[in-house]
């Protein structure tokens, strides 16, 4: 089969356009070819987000078919990597936790293991960032617009969700995820034919109370008012209530008698978003005749509950009444559930699933019901057990384990890097691909001066094709021989984008003096904020006024870059990634449950600047301390200050000059004149005032650990070796690896 067959004419007086929609059939065709995983025995892996990225290279490359896809269209003429622009990615995600379930389906895929991802077919995605004025602004991100038969197959399967005063019909749409050489994978998204996009009006905004047109129109819909966080309620009842239906039918129709449904079906819980599906499958179980008591049991042993933060704003509680609106029949389960929580722990507050204000806390259903408890990273879970979740620990000790998060080495390097690809293959083969620990034998090379030449070289293409994509995506021109210091990841206060900001001030404040770095720093960030999250979407204009200032100080300009990427997705991260050299992973320690960006950043050859937190620690123990940099407080020390509540951000503006001026110049004439400064003195006031995350106490700490990195960066030779190692160590946070612990420990596929 060839891209040929596809096309009803020579390749080479096809259209762009018309040869896209072919290589889409192409890849289809050929996904199909391959068949689909099978057991008798399946995951529904459940999930508000997966953020997949574009699908068409990663697909011909899992098919094996990328190398002669691309030389049948070089023969015609025609470029491949042309032709991958016309492709929406699709808007599916927000950031890790749907990055962490696309890498979780390809792996499941890859490994041969019956698997669905279960969730949503948003209209508008989360939104697409513009910068308007120096802010960020939100649009809808219409991919499913012109995207959905390049997609969706659609399947003919409907299921009727009854919410409390109406009904609407499900259709449920296929998205084939590919193996790398192996079957494949589905992802099940559910959407609503009576969505409608027209009642989109400024920007994102939408009427919130019209649940049949606007369903499925967003990710994560603004909730600063009732009507939202209703909305977000209706959504999360939708997804679960075809979910649940789903895997019923499919476990009956390979042979369940739904006693034993538990040996035809698992389901994991990706963050507190699907919670409800635990009392609907006890609903549908004893509408079928099963009784309550067995219910419960059997869904427990189906759902297995992954947390993947200690944030109380993340780990959703909704008020009873919401629930009782959207979806009245589940609160007699959810009130017996809690009944028997009060009758074994003597009614202790801590661990109740109803409080005695009438919420309902999502996750602490998950806890009690489901038979596994899993945090992300051994720090995140060490934290979980010993004190965000020690109530429930104490309780249900054996339901508690770890599983560190990983990546999927197909799309973040094979894919994204090809230059390292290459060389890595002419090192020590292609087994790593399907077997991730064969990175180590690349350790033989670590003194290898034409290894670590190349190595460099690499680097330099990577940065150079980062700076051409840059330039056509924003119009900004890099300075490729500059050190490029990265922060990528979602915008908030705990993920700490403010501190890196106060460098770059700082930084910016010295060069005026005239001391000058080793060499030029180009530091990008890659974020969107919450649409209403106040705080970060100060942050995002502080960096983007700083940047301005910048390019227009012909003193400044040649030493200091600040650049933010507007709109940033796993398109912008594919460029992004390859082309680091330090990566930013700043968290306030104990915050970060695990990071992915950290894995994927290790994996391409950037040396890690970090807090002991999150994966961070299994990064700092699996290179060694010479090859990671490494800074502030650790983890039980920001947990006894929140304790004691003894931290005055005052007591360090008053102590550290250096610092007080960085956070002066936030609000100085040389930044309020370009900018609002009712932004700028509202970010001011929170770092100075309140600075919840710490930011102050880690400044001295993280601007000494940079500096020395910078330092360390001038000597080639051993900078290119530490990427080496950090390279040769990243196997580790494979996605291969993290989904056979799953599938060990939990699963049982």
């Amino acid at each position: 089969m060839r891209l040929q067959d596809f096309t009803d004419k020579p390749l080479d007086t096809c259209t762009d356009l018309e040869l896209f929609n072919a290589l889409m059939r192409y890849t289809t065709a050929a996904a199909e070819g391959r068949g689909y995983n099978e057991g008798k025995k399946k995951l529904y892996y459940i999930s508000a987000e997966f953020l997949v990225g574009k699908l068409l290279s990663n697909n011909l490359i899992n098919l094996g078919l990328y190398d002669a896809v691309r030389d049948e269209l070089a023969a015609a003429g025609r470029s491949l990597a042309e032709l991958e622009e016309y492709e929406h990615e699709p808007s599916l995600g927000n950031g890790g936790l749907g990055r962490l379930a696309a890498c979780f389906l390809d792996s499941l895929a890859t490994l041969g293991l019956p698997a669905d991802g279960v969730g949503l077919a948003y209209h508008c995605g989360l939104f697409r960032q513009v910068f308007e004025w120096g802010k960020q602004a939100e649009v809808p991100d219409l991919w499913l617009t012109w995207g959905r038969e390049s997609f969706l197959k659609p399947t003919g399967r409907h299921y009727t969700v009854h919410f409390g005063d109406f009904d609407l019909t499900s259709t449920m749409y296929e998205l084939d995820v590919t193996g790398y050489g192996s079957r494949c994978g589905r992802l099940r998204l559910f959407d609503v034919d009576s969505v409608d996009e027209g009642v989109l009006h400024s920007g994102i905004g939408f009427d919130k109370h019209a649940i049949a047109k606007n369903l499925t129109l967003f990710l994560y819909p603004d909730d600063s008012d009732d009507a939202g966080r209703l909305l977000r309620v209706y959504q999360e009842y939708f997804m679960v209530a075809n979910a649940a239906r789903l895997l019923l039918d499919e476990a009956v129709s390979r042979g369940s008698d739904l006693h034993d449904l538990a040996d035809y079906a698992q389901v994991q819980i990706n963050d507190t978003h699907p919670t409800m599906v635990i009392p609907e499958l006890i609903r549908l179980l004893v509408e079928r005749g099963i009784g309550q008591d067995e219910a419960i049991r059997i869904t427990g042993d189906v759902c297995a509950y992954t947390n993947h933060t200690i944030l109380a704003e993340a780990l959703e509680t909704w008020p009873a009444a919401y629930i009782e609106r959207v979806a009245p029949q589940l609160m007699p389960i959810i009130r017996d559930l809690d009944e028997r929580v009060c009758a074994a722990t003597d009614d202790d507050p801590a661990v109740r699933i109803l409080d005695d204000r009438g919420n309902v806390h999502m996750a602490h259903i998950d806890i009690h019901v489901a038979h596994s408890v899993n945090g992300v990273a051994a720090l995140h879970t060490k934290i979980l057990e010993e004190t965000e979740l020690a109530p429930f620990y104490r309780l249900h000790p054996d339901k508690f384990n770890n599983k560190t998060n990983g990546v999927t080495f197909r799309r973040w390097l094979v894919e994204c890097n090809p230059g390292l690809t290459a060389l890595i293959d002419a090192r020590i083969g292609e087994g790593w691909k399907t077997d991730a620990a064969q990175l180590e034998r690349l350790l033989d090379y670590a003194d290898d001066d034409a290894t670590l030449a190349a190595l460099a070289e690499v680097k330099q293409a990577n940065k150079e094709r980062f700076s051409s994509w840059l330039e056509g995506h924003q119009g900004v021109s890099l300075d490729t021989a500059s050190v490029f210091d990265v922060q990528s990841k979602r915008l908030h206060e705990y993920k700490r984008q403010q501190l890196s900001l106060l460098w770059a001030i700082r930084t910016y404040l010295d060069i005026k003096d005239g001391v000058y770095p080793q060499r030029p720093v180009t530091l990008i960030y890659g974020a969107k904020a919450a649409p209403a999250y106040v705080a970060a979407k100060d942050i995002i204009h502080a960096i983007i006024t700083l940047g301005r200032l910048v390019e227009r100080d012909p003193d400044a300009r040649g030493w200091l870059r600040v650049v933010m990427l507007e709109n940033y997705n796993v398109t912008a991260a594919e460029r992004l990634i390859p082309a680091c050299d330090i990566s930013e992973q700043i968290s306030l320690a104990s915050k970060e449950a695990s990071g992915t960006s950290n894995m994927k950043f290790m994996l391409n050859g950037a040396l890690t600047l970090g807090t002991m937190d999150g994966a961070n620690v299994e990064i700092a123990q699996l290179v060694g301390p010479d090859n990671i940099y490494t800074f502030g407080l650790g983890s039980d020390e920001v947990i006894a200050h929140y304790q004691k509540a003894d931290y005055n951000p005052a007591d360090y503006y008053r102590k550290d000059a250096r610092l007080a001026e960085a956070l002066d110049f936030l609000v100085s004439p040389a930044m309020v004149n370009d900018a609002d400064g009712t932004m700028l003195s509202r970010l001011y006031g929170n770092l100075t005032q309140k600075d919840w995350f710490m930011t102050m106490p880690d400044f001295e700490s993280y601007c000494a650990t940079k500096a020395e990195m910078l330092v360390a960066h001038e000597n080639e030779r051993v900078w290119a070796r530490s990427c080496l190692v950090n390279i040769a160590q990243a196997g580790y946070f494979s996605s291969d690896r993290t989904i056979r612990q799953y599938n060990e420990d939990i699963w049982h596929l």
